[in-house]
């Protein structure tokens, strides 16, 4: 990928390090708070300003220091934005940009505590998204599914989610039955194909072929038989490798998030 004149995002922010702190329930946060109740102080205020300042020691993305994974995080959602903002306009609405969390370990956002182990996700409670940059070497190495367009799939389809949400078409996936759930990420990665259809200028050759093997690699039908050694549709919650990659293609090949309806589509 060219990002090298590519906006940077300031709407990182770096809680790496911190999931072995307060987010994880951790033995000093417990010492605090009875300290707190002992001297007739409300803990959960105590915690709180705590937790508040861990974040304020946060380091905006765009400041960068040299660390290139930051800096490549920064850029592609700085893509993401400069992306949705005039489709958004076009449509006479206001694109509110994300904040993007990078975390190791753990985090806790407004949809609850979190492990690495979830992978990348979207709260829209808090219309953040939470990447532990440790993905991406999982992505390279066991999902057989390497570079740097790969990576910025993963995050074009994460701000899908932001999309939808900010569009009302996330639908209550926690109360959802797996029809919906499937159909829900497929939309996402629909949204992550209309990214990359309007940002030609970043991309390099072999990079769309990245993203469609990312597209593939995180197929429920792919992880279930690493993972367990067969395959069970029915329990799909993200879809095949086969559907990712057809409506990560319907959004690369035509750019018209009018085309990303996987709710009302016949076949998702």
């Amino acid at each position: 990928m060219k990002l090298g004149r590519q906006r940077r995002s300031v709407n990182v922010q770096d809680r790496r390090g911190m999931g072995r702190g307060l987010a994880g329930g951790g033995v000093g946060a417990l010492i605090i708070a009875v300290v707190a109740l002992f001297l007739g102080v409300d803990p959960a205020v105590v915690l709180q300003g705590l937790t508040e300042g861990q974040q304020s020691r946060s380091v905006p993305a765009a400041s960068g220091e040299g660390e290139p994974q930051r800096d490549f995080v920064a850029a592609v959602l700085g893509s993401t934005e400069d992306t949705w903002a005039p489709i958004f306009e076009q449509s006479g609405l206001r694109y509110q940009e994300p904040t993007l969390v990078l975390f190791s370990g753990a985090v806790r956002s407004a949809c609850g505590f979190a492990q690495a182990a979830v992978g990348p996700f979207y709260c829209p409670a808090d219309r953040h998204l939470y990447i532990d940059l440790q993905f991406f070497a999982d992505l390279q190495q066991r999902l057989g599914a390497p570079g740097d367009f790969a990576q910025a799939y993963v995050i074009a389809h994460e701000v899908g989610h932001h999309v939808q949400n900010l569009l009302g078409l996330m639908r209550a996936v926690d109360r959802a039955d797996n029809e919906t759930s499937v159909r829900t990420e497929l939309q996402a990665d629909c949204y992550a194909g209309i990214w990359a259809s309007r940002n030609p200028g970043i991309l390099e050759a072999g990079d769309i072929e990245e993203g469609l093997a990312a597209a593939a690699a995180v197929g429920d039908d792919r992880l279930q038989m690493r993972s367990q050694g067969y395959v069970s549709p029915e329990s799909f919650t993200h879809g095949s490798a086969a559907q990712r990659v057809r409506w990560f293609r319907t959004g690369l090949e035509g750019g018209d998030p009018n085309r990303c309806n996987t709710f009302d589509a016949a076949q998702r």
